[in-house]
């Protein structure tokens, strides 16, 4: 288990530190319906993450290791696949990052978050986690860094959710300060939802960057083997 754990707690944290899920809980917490849609947001980003996970480990069927304790080949080559991937985001929001004082370019669904019902939060949060490419990518090489040891399905379980545990605290910290602050809050989630506007591209392209090189140089030395 402490393998499996060991393995995910990086993607977590590269996770957590997803802006647009913080702005949109940070947007939601300013609303009439704050004390509902922003903890609804937050659920469905974690339901999300808890899915694509879910879903890679089944498809794995416990078939994380080959005859010789080696990651068995298809682990290697989602490694390598996710590794091109995610280098080609990295690359993408580096091209995009807010130059000077440039506007930042936001979703559209930003501005229409007065109309939210918790329902529509709980989609979007996961849609944010379980549909946006970036997230849906550090997900799936999370779970299949689990499914790379050889623990067992219970231990790999408890993996995946300190996995969406740690993916939660991002968008979480609002929704922890708003309750515990109130109004005194604002400020800081303010300033929080400003420098998170202009510097997630750089940030994400950074992350980016790091997890493909990891997954290739994984795929590289575990094919090579």
């Amino acid at each position: 288990m402490g393998e499996a754990i060991g393995q995910i707690l990086s993607y977590g944290v590269a996770v957590a530190l997803s802006a647009f899920p913080i702005i949109g809980v940070v947007l939601m917490l300013a609303t009439p319906r704050a004390r509902s849609n922003g903890p609804a947001l937050l659920l469905g980003w974690a339901l999300g993450l808890a899915l694509v996970g879910t879903i890679v480990l089944l498809v794995s069927g416990g078939a994380g290791t080959s005859d010789q304790g080696q990651p068995a080949d298809w682990v290697s080559a989602l490694d390598l696949a996710l590794g091109v991937l995610l280098l080609w985001v990295a690359v993408k929001e580096w091209r995009g990052r807010p130059r000077g004082d440039e506007e930042v370019p936001l979703p559209k669904w930003m501005k229409t978050v007065d109309s939210f019902t918790p329902v529509k939060a709980l989609a979007l949060g996961t849609a944010l986690s379980a549909v946006n490419p970036k997230n849906l990518l550090l997900s799936i090489a999370a779970a299949s860094a689990i499914a790379r040891t050889d623990a067992s399905a219970g231990a790999q379980a408890v993996a995946l959710a300190v996995y969406v545990v740690l993916g939660a605290l991002g968008p979480g910290a609002p929704v922890v300060l708003y309750f515990a602050l109130k109004e005194r809050s604002k400020h800081i989630l303010d300033g929080l939802k400003l420098w998170m506007e202009r510097n997630n591209t750089a940030i994400m392209a950074v992350i980016c960057l790091l997890f493909a090189a990891k997954l290739v140089g994984n795929a590289i030395s575990d094919l090579s083997s």
